[in-house]
């Protein structure tokens, strides 16, 4: 299977400074890739050049099989970047019409126009100029203007930000749809690791031009995934979470338990033996009503690889 994006040990300089070092990482067609990295890390570099604005030192940029070299590329792009491109003069219908004649797209696509409008929520305002619009809808208008012309890749530069709540919950459904319905790929460069969490299923974390995490996130997650397992007891009283406590530090493989109001964190040090445990539980008299493995999240990712590197 081709890759849908491919860097090997790209390097950029601008100035004497170094932006990108050795950068390697690989997109697979259908992922939602998240790009994660503090401000000035060299992400929107990388997507400078992933689309043929930048031109690479050395290494090698592989996109739907492509040299970025290719004009032929960019028609199989689409992107939205911090300025989303639209016309505040025209309405929604016109912008993206716009669009759809600027990518010389068959007016048989054009027909579709107020379809993609109603797939994003944004058919009661076609006509109202784009000025109108609110952050969130702008973001959502530009996601359909980035698609007039069926890309097979989608690059998105921070598309949450400055939007509410509710706002984020429609793009994030949007570009989940693009996924996981339409067979898009996406490349998400966003500080918003609850996001990125959620909807995303590789991740890169670049910093300071390096990459210093990259691979599927679940994976990732369990990796780094402290050896605890969280007992849900349902029981309150203390004295007889203790002793089963005292029971289960005695185990070769607990390095120690923390007592939580109806619930047991046991720290293992070796592969624990769950049924075991379970069973010294039964013995106390105390029920299990859920035994499950804590699991890192993505920030706890984050911040230890940003933190291992200062």
């Amino acid at each position: 299977m081709v890759e849908a994006l491919l860097l090997n040990q790209v390097n950029k300089k601008i100035g004497n400074r170094k932006i990108l070092e050795d950068v390697t990482l690989a997109v697979q067609p259908g992922d939602i890739f998240g790009y994660l990295g503090p401000n000035g890390a060299g992400k929107t570099t990388t997507i400078r050049i992933i689309m043929g604005l930048f031109r690479e030192d050395s290494g090698t940029v592989d996109v739907l099989g492509e040299n970025t070299s290719q004009d032929r590329l960019r028609r199989k792009i689409g992107f939205v970047l911090e300025a989303d491109g639209l016309y505040n003069n025209l309405n929604g219908r016109e912008n993206l019409d716009f669009y759809f004649q600027l990518y010389g797209v068959p007016e048989t696509r054009r027909n579709k126009i107020d379809e993609m409008l109603h797939h994003v929520g944004l058919q009661n305002r076609a006509e109202d100029k784009v000025a109108t619009y609110s952050k969130g809808m702008r973001q959502k208008l530009a996601l359909v203007r980035a698609m007039v012309h069926d890309p097979e890749l989608l690059i998105l530069d921070e598309p949450t930000a400055g939007i509410d709540p509710s706002g984020q919950m429609e793009v994030r459904d949007i570009i989940l749809n693009l996924a996981h319905n339409q067979g898009k790929t996406v490349f998400l460069s966003s500080h918003n690791l609850d996001e990125v969490q959620r909807i995303c299923n590789r991740i890169a974390l670049i910093d300071r031009g390096r990459i210093k995490i990259c691979g599927e996130l679940d994976k990732l997650r369990e990796g780094a995934s402290q050896q605890e397992l969280i007992i849900e007891t349902g029981v309150n009283e203390k004295d007889v979470l203790q002793k089963v406590v005292d029971k289960l530090e005695k185990l070769p493989y607990v390095a120690g338990c923390r007592l939580d109001t109806g619930k047991i964190s046991i720290n293992l040090k070796g592969k624990a033996e769950v049924s075991e445990i379970v069973a010294v539980l039964a013995q106390q008299g105390v029920p299990v009503e859920g035994v499950k493995k804590s699991e890192a999240t993505l920030e706890e990712i984050y911040s230890k690889a940003v933190r291992d590197v200062e």
